[in-house]
């Protein structure tokens, strides 16, 4: 069995391996998540990647391998690195308190419409409606709308990803992004797992994440892949 820090190094091969297996769709010793679900794969040999990027390719258009340290190999015959993420990992240390003053909601399956226009707003270009089976969704709603959210994504036995942190932009500066954090934490580690998340480097938010109690511990980075 591998332990957390193990896992935490190839988080998505192992929410697939475990959490997520139901979702999980493996070429050539590749995993890939169901597209309708997420685009997400993950490695741990690529000189085996080239093939199963080109297999993958036939049933979604777009797509990423997520890697700490390795370079996948592609096939450029058939398939195009759009662009290289340069992300980083963070895990929770130790939780500073936060006030919660919105109502914060769990979201249901009656929101997957609301969930999915406000990412596409803020976000827009990856997230798949059937992304909501992935873990819990909750949110603030004002003037009865859904105006935030917080999500959970890649999930194993030991850990849970907070994801999908979403503000409308008539809506930002309030502090419901802080609050949905705190509140997604607390569920997470309610769970007795480890909350994590994944940003891109310099991210504006970063010193959101830093001041809540999250804790830089790698580089984390996302290939985009395009069929061509």
């Amino acid at each position: 069995m591998k332990n957390l820090e193990e896992k935490l190094k190839n988080p998505v091969w192992f929410s697939l391996k475990e959490t997520h297996q139901k979702f999980a769709i493996e070429i050539n010793g590749i995993q890939f998540y169901n597209p309708e679900v997420n685009n997400f794969g993950a490695f741990f040999d690529n000189t085996k990647t080239a093939e199963a990027l080109n297999k993958y390719s036939k049933i979604t258009e777009k797509f990423f391998l997520v890697t700490e340290n390795q370079t996948p190999i592609i096939d450029n015959k058939n398939v195009v690195l759009q662009k290289k993420i340069n992300g980083c990992q963070f895990v929770l240390d130790n939780l500073n308190e936060v006030v919660i003053t919105e109502k914060i909601v769990l979201l249901t399956k009656e929101n997957i419409d609301e969930i999915y226009d406000l990412i596409w707003l803020v976000m827009p270009g990856f997230y798949q409606k059937k992304g909501f089976e992935m873990g819990n969704f909750y949110g603030i709603f004002k003037d009865n709308k859904l105006v935030a959210i917080s999500g959970q994504r890649m999930q194993t036995d030991d850990f849970i990803e907070v994801s999908s942190v979403v503000t409308h932009p008539e809506y930002t500066k309030k502090g419901y992004a802080k609050q949905l954090i705190t509140h997604n934490t607390k569920e997470i580690l309610k769970e007795n797992k480890l909350p994590i998340l994944h940003t891109n480097k310099g991210n504006k938010a970063i010193p959101l994440y830093e001041k809540l109690g999250y804790k830089l511990t790698r580089d984390m980075n996302w290939w985009f892949f395009c069929r061509k």
